[in-house]
């Protein structure tokens, strides 16, 4: 008699039901979650590009070609600035040109004297600074200077070194009193072949005094000429006028006096404001007064090559005015401003700066010009 199946027997088809359980578990999700959680949460790390996040160093092999644009700045700053960044040894040997002490470096002189007049009714554009540096530089390469500070503050003195205190015998003495030139320039302080006629406080009133007197256009021009035919002045290559900022009597005095109007120009907009009017001035002076009177030269003051607006004025005025513009530009310089307070010009006080070989080179281009007159000249 066959034996009852046993409980295990029915079990057989466990095999089956095993086998799909057992490939089950690669399908199952429970078993799958173990190794699969990993496995997606690192499918998941390619949120992780942190790491990709070193691709931008990547331009590391750039950081050699870095260094070409700080070269640029060097080459630009020596092309512009000329001074303050250059090597020391090429900065001395720029400081012993500017100073010229053995002669070898002097200026070409005029064919005849020149008298200039530094004018501007606008204030602050460089005037005085213009005086006394192209008069330092000029007499330090080789020409015989005479100023003329007719300017009631004295700042010019101040530049040069000169006593102008309050009772010091001054211009307003030349021009109120008729006293000669001779007897009231002084030597400017360390520049050779400089001389001053100072201008003090008193020369505020000068203006009203002028009124009543005869002939009050001509009281400078008489004293120069006087002065330039007599001892000590028949020598001179230039005489520089610094004017005061206004249109008054004295600075009529100055255009009268002189044959050649340097006007200066700040490299912003108000400065080329007023400008009409002294030009209108020069040729009203020129019809009734000084036949020989004309702007010989304009040149560019406070140069900031960092601003845009000073690019544009520089082009408008360069435009405008053609070669009567020199082609040296006097740049915004620390040293320039200093200066003064040493009683210094910045081609003494810094010779080797940015500033005073600014100066220098506007100086040579003004000498080379009256003498390229010279040999143009029958």
């Amino acid at each position: 008699m066959p034996a009852p199946p046993r409980e295990d027997e029915p079990v057989v088809p466990a095999p089956s039901t095993v086998e799909p359980s057992t490939a089950a578990p690669a399908l199952s999700t429970d078993t799958a979650d173990a190794p699969t959680a990993p496995s997606q949460r690192t499918v998941a790390a390619p949120a992780a590009p942190a790491p990709a996040a070193p691709a931008p160093a990547a331009p590391a092999p750039a950081a050699a070609p870095e260094l070409a644009p700080a070269e640029r700045v060097r080459a630009s700053l020596r092309e512009d600035a000329a001074g303050d960044d250059l090597p020391i040894g090429a900065q001395a040997a720029a400081a012993v040109r500017a100073l010229n002490p053995s002669g070898r470096h002097n200026f070409p002189k005029p064919a005849q004297r020149r008298v200039l007049t530094i004018a501007n009714q606008k204030g602050g554009v460089g005037k005085t600074t213009t005086t006394v540096n192209l008069a330092a530089a000029l007499a330090l390469h080789g020409a015989k200077v005479l100023v003329i500070d007719l300017d009631p503050q004295g700042n010019c003195s101040t530049g040069l070194g000169v006593e102008h205190r309050s009772g010091t015998p001054n211009v307003y003495d030349v021009l109120i009193d008729g006293a000669p030139i001779a007897e009231i320039l002084q030597p400017a302080e360390g520049v050779p072949n400089l001389l001053v006629v100072p201008a003090t406080i008193d020369l505020a009133g000068a203006e009203i005094e002028l009124v009543s007197v005869v002939a009050r256009e001509s009281r400078l021009k008489g004293a120069i000429e006087q002065y330039c035919e007599g001892p000590g002045g028949e020598d001179l290559d230039y005489v520089l006028v610094d004017c005061p900022p206004s249109l008054g009597l004295l600075t009529v005095n100055a255009l009268v006096a002189t044959s050649e109007v340097l006007i200066p120009i700040q490299c912003e907009y108000y400065a080329l404001e007023g400008l009409g009017q002294l030009l209108k001035n020069v040729e009203l002076v020129r019809a009734h007064l000084n036949r020989s009177l004309h702007v010989s030269t304009i040149l560019l003051t406070m140069y900031d090559a960092r601003t845009r607006l000073a690019d544009q004025v520089a082009q408008e005025v360069r435009n405008h005015f053609g070669a009567t513009v020199l082609s040296a530009t006097i740049p915004r310089s620390v040293r320039v401003s200093e200066a003064p307070g040493y009683g210094q010009s910045v081609v003494t006080y810094d010779p080797g700066s940015r500033g005073s070989l600014a100066y220098l080179e506007a100086a040579r281009e003004i000498a080379e010009r009256g003498s390229a007159a010279k040999e143009s000249t029958p």
